[in-house]
């Protein structure tokens, strides 16, 4: 039997990333999959990026030289920049996927990549010898080597579906639970949770009253998720949203008695940022307007998402609630919206490298680890592979700073700190969000891309030439000056800008809220560059205070982070730590003193204890 060098278990988002990000490194990479037809399957909402941090992640694996930006751009039906009237810390591309063509175009990326099989098994537990990973067993009898194994199972493990007062076993709707595996984690030492999540109804859309919606056109500017899209104009598919009303409320408190959430019948801890319309309905009873958008799910199905109605209450009720919102009166069900239960790891006993410290060379990525989201789960799967191929080549692995990136910022809370919810990455969550913004993900990530052998020679080339432009222009926002011509006081006016009394540099003007990169051109003879070059120069002047404090800020960050604790220090022995600290200290155990700070139980005062302690002569003989 051949034996790989890693050995994927599971083929949604994260799955998908972490076998390419391998194959790419030149690993010998077996992809499993319950089901070839449903590789990168939407399982909830089509779509990809979105308000919090969603599209932050996505364009930090892009800039890493993953797969998600680039299928997404191929396949959406609606695109829009959101939160624009906000800073640019919170700007967000949000499409709306076309989830048969996105699951066709990942499919053929995978089944097209060199050192990368895609199989069809069932996997039913692990291979191991000591602790130490060996493969895999399936269902139908084989047993499948690896050097390193990821588990990407997504909500399978030991999943259970739920309509009303009905519940059997299943990953998702249609689908069969992963039930052997979950027990064999637990035979394993593995510490495991329960987490659950819900999807809304589908509706036909040849039987909705669109006179009666509002209607959410796309973007009628080019956008794109990945660096290395063409910025073009794609034919788009409008999208709809309407609300609901008293009628609405009243069906639903009517029928609270039914609810999974008030009988017990589904009992895991859901998210907390998108919950069910009977759960709105009970924390806020007298809001009545929720709103409930309508996207398309393809070019070649009449189903509609019914954003913001996820539930899953009895059938009969769901149709009920449909009727009573403005625009569904005639609303026809094509599938019923349900609830899952599923298994997920406690991320605590996970290795920055998203590695196991229980089994070695067994890593985890995407809901398995406690998350939600196509986003969360691609970041992770991404850094899997990229760990994982690395583990067996021998190499070191490599980590993303909180300070450099949202995908640091996911990984390190969930190593660090663990999750009692499905984690959603929000932008709240990183404390230099002004720094990771959606638009320089590039600037940040790709020479990471490139050092770990993911970014060609043609990408890199054209990273250097866009990073190489925009310090040329920096330096001439700097060094270029605007004297107070009667023609420059006359522009300035015109553009409903103050007047100008003495010289100042380009920055400067630039600097008014009311003139944009643009309209620079008028005051000094600047060289045309692409929009998102603009983009980059214009944020920098504009937040150059912010932005520089916020540089500060990560300079103190990564001193704490520099510090390392040896991998051995026995903490119970180090004196003037509390005993919670020491306890919490012993079950994350932090690489650094910088992640030491950041969990739960450890105070200011013990991360003073572990600094003297790591500055002495030798920490491993402190008592």
């Amino acid at each position: 039997m051949k034996q790989y060098d890693v050995i994927v278990v599971g083929a949604g988002h994260a799955g998908c990333e972490a076998a390419l990000a391998a194959a790419r490194l030149g690993s010998s990479v077996c992809l499993l999959t319950m089901n070839m037809d449903t590789i990168a399957q939407m399982s909830c909402n089509p779509a990809i990026g979105g308000p919090a941090a969603k599209s932050h992640l996505v364009r930090e694996v892009d800039a890493l030289g993953g797969q998600m930006g680039r299928v997404i751009d191929r396949t959406y039906l609606n695109i829009r920049l959101l939160n624009t009237s906000r800073g640019p810390a919170v700007w967000a591309l949000r499409a709306q996927a076309d989830k048969v063509k996105y699951k066709s175009e990942m499919t053929m990326a995978l089944q097209s990549q060199p050192n990368l099989d895609v199989r069809q098994a069932l996997v039913t537990g692990l291979l191991t010898k000591d602790q130490h990973i060996l493969g895999v067993m399936t269902k139908g009898g084989s047993e499948i080597y690896g050097r390193t194994v990821i588990l990407a199972t997504g909500t399978f493990l030991r999943g259970v579906l739920v309509v009303g007062d009905v519940r059997y076993p299943g990953g998702r709707m249609g689908e069969p639970a992963a039930v052997e595996l979950g027990e064999d984690l637990e035979r394993h030492g593995l510490p495991l949770a329960r987490f659950q999540t819900a999807t809304p109804p589908r509706i036909h859309a040849d039987s909705v009253d669109y006179s009666k919606l509002t209607e959410q056109p796309g973007s009628d500017t080019p956008l794109r998720f990945s660096f290395d899209s063409p910025a073009q104009m794609r034919t788009q598919l409008p999208c709809w949203y309407t609300r609901t009303d008293d009628r609405t409320i009243a069906v639903i408190q009517e029928n609270l008695h039914r609810s999974p959430i008030q009988t017990g019948t589904v009992s895991g801890k859901g998210p907390r940022f998108c919950p069910s319309i009977d759960r709105k309905v009970i924390k806020f009873p007298d809001k009545l307007d929720h709103q409930i958008f309508l996207e398309p799910e393809g070019v070649f199905t009449k189903e509609l998402y019914c954003l913001g109605l996820t539930t899953a209450m009895p059938e009969d009720v769901q149709e009920k609630i449909l009727r009573s919102i403005p625009g569904l009166e005639s609303a026809k069900i094509m599938r019923t919206g349900y609830a899952v239960e599923y298994d997920f790891i406690l991320p605590s006993q996970l290795q920055p490298s998203l590695e196991s410290k229980i089994i070695d060379g067994l890593f985890t990525a995407g809901q398995i680890n406690g998350t939600s989201g196509y986003e969360e789960a691609a970041a992770q799967g991404i850094m899997a592979g990229i760990n994982a191929a690395r583990k067996g080549s021998g190499q070191e692995p490599v980590t993303i700073s909180r300070a450099d990136g949202y995908i640091g910022v996911l990984i390190d809370d969930l190593v660090t700190k663990g999750t009692d919810e499905p984690y959603r990455m929000m932008t709240s969550k990183a404390e230099y969000r002004l720094l990771l913004r959606q638009d320089n993900a590039d600037l940040r990530l790709r020479p990471i891309g490139r050092s770990v052998g993911l970014i060609g020679d043609d990408q890199y080339a054209r990273f250097e030439q866009k990073r190489q432009q925009i310090e040329e222009l920096l330096d001439a926002m700097d060094t270029v000056k605007v004297s107070p011509t009667q023609d420059v006081r006359d522009l300035l006016m015109a553009l409903g800008s103050g007047d100008l009394k003495k010289a100042v540099s380009l920055g400067d003007i630039l600097q008014r809220p009311e003139i944009s990169f643009a309209d620079l051109h008028n005051f000094a003879d600047l060289p045309l560059v692409d929009d998102d070059v603009a983009q980059q120069v214009e944020i920098e002047v504009k937040f150059r205070g912010y932005v520089e404090r916020q540089k500060r800020q990560v300079a103190e960050f990564k001193r704490l982070e520099a510090v390392p604790i040896p991998k051995d220090l026995d903490f119970s022995q180090v004196h003037g730590l509390r005993t919670e600290a020491k306890e919490r200290l012993a079950a994350i155990r932090p690489t650094s003193l910088g992640q030491a700070s950041r969990i739960a139980g450890v105070t200011p005062a013990d991360v003073n204890v572990l600094s003297i302690v790591l500055k002495g002569a030798d920490s491993h003989h402190v008592s």
